[in-house]
């Protein structure tokens, strides 16, 4: 398969560990399909940037797709507060968070490579809202959808590493990919706003239900 690394230089020789371990699934390298959006990524902070391109190979590796059947969004969102630094510390977010991560909690480090969502700033907002019991789970599902910014699949281990070939970078024009990445943002919240007026009926699930009723994997109104 080809991945794409969105960045403001060219990066011939990913660095094991290189990354931050604030980003969504901790250390790792973090690589997306669609080459447009790594351009966009790459152009983040407004300056010009290049979208990396690599062969990867996944064949012998262990993979966590966290977008598979077999999980559900609370799965991602426990990975999500394990490793993202900032939440609202109010008393039912900190329950919250302790709650995800005693029961949805799947530890990437033991796997090679994780397949899941990207937290862009609006996403991460989203999961926010979900965590203080702003929105209930319905709407977090939804809401997930709204950037469009599909899977993104990220190296893990050190093994990982010697799967990935550079093949080359596609130079990225902040004035074009910058621009996108706003618009972006801008219409996943203009979107997720409009949701969040329509009033949720009482079979909706939030989080203070998952915790009070204990709910686990495996309940079917997770599906």
């Amino acid at each position: 398969m080809l991945v794409y690394h969105g960045s403001s230089h060219i990066i011939q020789t990913p660095v094991y560990n290189g990354s931050k371990r604030t980003n969504d699934y901790g250390y790792g390298f973090y690589t997306t399909e669609n080459i447009e959006l790594a351009k966009e990524w790459s152009c983040s902070d407004g300056q010009n940037g290049y979208a990396n391109i690599y062969e990867a190979d996944l064949e012998g590796l262990t993979i966590l797709n966290l977008n598979s059947s077999e999980y559900n969004i609370l799965n991602w969102l426990a990975v999500l507060t394990k490793y993202r630094s900032y939440w609202q510390k109010n008393s039912i977010a900190e329950e919250a968070k302790n709650y995800l991560q005693e029961n949805f909690f799947v530890d990437p480090t033991a796997y090679d490579v994780i397949i899941g969502y990207r937290a862009d700033d609006s996403y991460f907002s989203f999961a926010q809202d979900f965590i203080s019991g702003a929105i209930s789970l319905s709407k977090l599902s939804e809401a997930m959808r709204l950037g469009k910014l599909g899977e993104q699949v990220v190296f893990k281990s050190k093994a990982s590493f010697s799967h990935i070939l550079f093949k080359g970078a596609e130079p990225a024009d902040a004035s074009i990919y910058y621009e996108r990445k706003v618009t972006r943002d801008r219409e996943a919240r203009r979107a997720y706003r409009n949701s969040k007026q329509i009033t949720d009926s009482y079979n909706e699930l939030f989080m203070i239900d998952i915790v009070r009723e204990k709910i686990k994997n495996g309940d079917l109104r997770l599906q």
